[in-house]
């Protein structure tokens, strides 16, 4: 899917071997979260569910600036709908929300705010551009981390962490992610797809069946859903 007025599509797949790679594709809007995107994002990542070739998928940004700087905003103000139109329930990006039981993988090439870092608190592993910075700004601008945010890095880091990025708004960068255990690697410049994929393959190595099967009890899934993790989203929708 392209974004309205634009040839060139929202998102780019493409196989390494058995390892998808999805990369959003809005450079020049710092690959922000459109309906395209989620478009793109959702569908490719429920391909990779149900193609057996695929073993792993790793999700990057374009460009060399900016992994994803949250939500289009010019097209909230246009009302326009930023999730996938037939699946709302794979929430932010069509990822945040959307389990599948192969790991995911986030090649982090540049600044992740607000649901660049919830794309990242969503993926199985996380491997950054030395340059990149995490955080959730949305306190500053009277918003709440509604893309699974809140409920994530607070399980995902040191509790006095979390609660001081969540309340400050303000960043960490890639080096304090790797020391808190947020990132699993932290790379130098233009090395982060590379890096993700040699790690990928690292998995995929494995026995699928095996990978698939340690990620669903890891994650406590009932019928594709993490469990634990629904009364985080409730929470979540009430206060919004």
């Amino acid at each position: 899917m392209t974004d309205a007025g634009d040839d060139q599509p929202a998102g780019l797949v493409e196989h390494r071997g058995n390892v998808m790679v999805i990369t959003i594709n809005r450079p020049e809007a710092r690959n922000a979260i459109n309906g395209a995107v989620s478009v793109a994002v959702g569908d490719a990542l429920e391909s990779a569910q149900n193609d057996p070739e695929v073993r792993a998928v790793v999700i990057t940004g374009a460009g060399d600036k900016s992994f994803c700087a949250g939500a289009d905003l010019l097209a909230i103000s246009r009302r326009e709908n930023i999730y996938h139109p037939d699946h709302n329930e794979w929430g932010f990006a069509g990822y945040v929300h959307h389990f599948i039981d192969k790991p995911t993988i986030a090649a982090v090439n540049g600044t992740a705010l607000c649901g660049g870092t919830e794309l990242a608190l969503a993926s199985d592993l996380v491997v950054a551009d030395e340059r990149a910075k995490f955080g959730l700004p949305e306190v500053k601008r009277g918003l709440i981390a509604a893309a699974g945010g809140v409920f994530r890095i607070v399980n995902q880091l040191p509790r006095k962490v979390a609660m001081e990025m969540l309340l400050t708004g303000e960043p960490i960068t890639a080096s304090d992610a790797y020391e808190w255990g947020l990132i699993n690697q932290v790379v130098k410049q233009g090395a982060v797809l590379d890096a993700a994929l040699a790690l990928a393959a690292r998995v995929t190595v494995n026995a699928p069946l095996s990978v698939r099967a340690s990620k669903r009890i890891a994650y406590g899934v009932d019928d594709g859903v993490v469990a634990d993790e629904e009364r985080g989203w409730e929470r979540t929708m009430r206060e919004m």
